[in-house]
């Protein structure tokens, strides 16, 4: 089904697929749900998961049919993808794709992967990247309260 939807009303209204719709809607709910756990592994692996959601959301409504090229045998990463369908987000790419090797350690279960620190801090840029994927793709909300994030200490 290519069902298109209007992702914010007014003089300029961007046409989002629902897929990319569901996946910044997953983004949303893993930062939520990054607020809520306790351990710097899980906080830093949900939050870089929802940031991964929401480059997979650019990457879904920005890329036309066939125009993403491939390498034989060698699968693309998000990250790889992000940069030539919205050079505006390269940077978050380059940022979120460096602690990709942090996530693995995480979710492996390495008890000193990650801080408390670098959780929080990944959460707060996570945020911050979600936001503007749904900017870039016209999907934000008009006056969308911030997620209240944890204070370190």
């Amino acid at each position: 089904m290519n069902t298109v939807v209007q992702a914010r009303p007014g003089p300029h209204r961007c046409r989002v697929a629902p897929s990319a719709l569901a996946l910044l809607e997953s983004a949303r709910c893993g930062l939520a749900g990054a607020v809520q756990e306790s351990g710097a592994g899980a906080r830093y692996v949900a939050a870089h998961l929802a940031a991964l959601r929401a480059a997979a959301a650019v990457v879904a409504a920005r890329s036309a049919p066939g125009t993403v090229p491939r390498r034989r045998g060698a699968p693309r990463s998000v990250w790889e993808l992000l940069p030539r369908v919205e050079p505006a987000l390269a940077e978050w790419a380059a940022f979120f794709a460096a602690g990709a090797g942090k996530r693995a350690a995480a979710e492996a279960g390495l008890q000193r992967a990650v801080t408390g620190r670098e959780a929080d801090d990944l959460l707060r840029d996570a945020e911050t990247f979600v936001s503007l994927a749904e900017q870039a793709l016209g999907a934000g909300h008009p006056g969308q309260a911030p997620l209240p994030l944890r204070t370190a200490g």
